[in-house]
Order: C-alpha cells, then structure tokens, then sequence
C-alpha cells in the first residue's frame, strides 16, 4: 500500500494571533510555525500502518513557500518516505488545494490519502471532502479509530449519537481527528537521516492546476473585547439583575 499524506505549514498552537496593522491577514514575521495539529495525527496514523507492514511507502505533500519544506523534513523525521513540496506564493484556498492533490495522486497513484480532519488557521473543514469529491473516491472524515483489512478500511468516527463504524472501500480519502492518536516526536537520529531523504520540488504549473483564488480577503479585524462581568451575592440580586437586564421579560 501506497499513502499520501499532508502536512500543512501553520503558526503553532501555542503562539497568540496578532493582526497586522493594516488588518489585511495576521501576522508571520518571526512568528513561531509548526505542522497543523491534525496533520500530524495523519503523519503518525500512516507511519504506524507501515509500521504494521500494511504500507510500503509514505509520501508526504505540502504547499507554500520555501519555508514549508522545514515542516516537511519534520515530517520525513517522524517516519515517511518521501517528501513533495508544491512551490508557490499565491494564497491557497481548499478547492486549489485539492485540485493540486487531485493531480498529485493521479501522478503517484496512491492507495490511501490521510489528511488531518481541517488546519487550525482557517478551520475551513473542506479540503478533504473536496478531494474525495474530485477523485471520486471513498471517503471517512473525522476518524478517530482506522483499521485497515485486505481491500477496505474500517472507519470509526465520532456523531451526535455516538460512535458510528463505516467500510470503505480502497482507494479512499480519510480525515483524521484528535482521538485517533498521540503524535510521537521526532528522535534526533531521524531528524539527521530526514535530511538526507528525497524532497521533490513542484509546481502548480507542471501540475496544469490553475489555483487562482476565488475569493478575496477585505479585511481580519481582532474579536471586539469582552465586558466585564459582574459578581451577585444572592439568587434574589442574581434575578433582579436578569429581571433589569430583560432576559426573564
């Protein structure tokens, strides 16, 4: 078995998000970046497949600038094969982004894409949808359990009633969520042999992908800040001020 696997540049969990003066996006400049959380849920769901012997190579992609290619050997430390890096300044959005992996998996023909469920910085939740949509391919979103068995994929996600289990036939998409595992970190040995692993630079050009964005952005503002609150000593004062508020009207 073959896996793509994605591994999308964001600024870390922990940093605060600052907007930019003039409010045209947030800002990067010496800011602290990392592999988007739910990428690296996908990074460590392959390379414990492999680690089954139920894969055989683990491709992983990424898309920006240069700088990504940081979060790509990140990646080739934690445990895959190979790297991809589709080089361009324009901004993405989901549907590019999946027409340039549409085309990427036609050229590797892989059996198996696992992509982290959507990235912290925009939550947009699409791409892997998209995907499945423009490959039409199998498709389980949200895993937070996988077992792979012989021709199809055992699926176990999270619902409003529960935990709900689907067959998926190969070849298929999968999304992963914060159940599914504990990403490991990368020992120093693999980081140095990461170095040496192959890193293959592309274009969306050479893809034939056109990834001019269909929308633009106006303006980020930051969240208007929150009232102070008050503190009551009684239930009757707790009333009375809900009564004066006009929630109880």
């Amino acid at each position: 078995m073959k896996i793509v696997v994605t591994a999308k540049r964001v600024i870390d969990f922990n940093v605060k998000i600052r907007v930019k003066a003039d409010q045209s996006g947030v800002e990067t400049t010496n800011v602290k970046m990392s592999m988007n959380p739910f990428d690296e849920i996908a990074v460590e769901a392959a390379v414990r497949l492999k680690e089954q012997g139920i894969a055989k190579e683990i491709i992983v992609v990424s898309m920006g600038t240069t700088a990504v290619q940081e979060t790509l050997r990140t990646a080739l430390a934690l445990g895959a094969d190979r790297a991809i890096h589709i080089q361009t300044e324009t901004e993405l959005q989901p549907l590019a982004v999946a027409k340039l992996l549409q085309a990427l998996v036609q050229q590797e023909k892989p059996d198996l894409v696992l992509m982290g469920k959507q990235a912290i910085d925009d939550d947009c939740n699409q791409t892997g949808q998209m995907l499945a949509g423009l490959l039409h391919w199998s498709q389980g979103t949200f895993a937070s359990k996988l077992i792979v068995e012989n021709e199809r994929v055992l699926v176990t996600r999270e619902i409003d009633g529960g935990l709900e289990t689907i067959a998926l036939k190969l070849p298929a998409v999968i999304t992963t969520d914060l159940r599914l595992n504990q990403p490991r970190y990368a020992s120093l040995p693999n980081i140095m042999k990461a170095k040496q692993k192959p890193l293959q630079v592309m274009t969306p050009e050479q893809l034939a992908v056109d990834i001019t964005p269909h929308w633009t952005t106006l303006k980020v503002t930051t969240p208007p800040a929150r009232k102070t609150g008050i503190k009551v000593n009684s239930v009757a004062e707790l009333m009375e001020k809900l009564n004066q508020a006009g929630v109880l009207a």
